[in-house]
């Protein structure tokens, strides 16, 4: 027979319960911007010859109208959205953004070596007002979450 848990050890674990309550839960893959949020940006892995790839995120919780004016990474020379010579998206105020999944394509070009699984890069947007978000691209195999 196993004796009773001591009054103390009751205690801690009821403290230990209210605080995991209470503290925010830890969100690794959001960056925020003084007027947005950016969440979870990724690509998949990329054969050896590739030349480009999409990038998947989703931007909300957007206090004022804004623009997405550039996206760079040591990775690739250059961005693109939707067959364009580069990035200019209005990112509307209330509103949520979604590129990839059915939304704009979102596009690195001119790879600098392939993007391989479970890596990570450093990804910078730029917002017309909300400024530059320095972010991670994960490089991932499911699907938007």
């Amino acid at each position: 027979m196993s004796p009773a848990p001591s009054r103390r050890a009751l205690l801690q674990a009821g403290l230990l319960l209210c605080t995991a309550a209470v503290l925010p839960r830890a969100r690794a893959c959001e960056f925020f911007a003084t007027t947005l949020r950016v969440t979870h940006p990724w690509t998949r892995a990329t054969a050896p010859y590739a030349d480009s790839c999409i990038v998947s995120l989703k931007i909300d919780e957007v206090a004022s109208d804004d623009r997405l004016v550039a996206l760079r990474s040591p990775v690739a020379t250059g961005a693109r959205v939707d067959g364009h010579d580069g990035v200019d998206v209005p990112i509307p105020a209330g509103r949520e953004t979604v590129f990839g999944d059915g939304g704009p394509t979102l596009r690195l070009v001119g790879l600098r070596h392939p993007l391989e699984i479970a890596r990570s890069y450093p990804l910078e947007l730029v917002f017309e007002r909300g400024g530059t978000v320095a972010a991670t691209l994960n490089v991932d195999y499911g699907r938007f979450l």
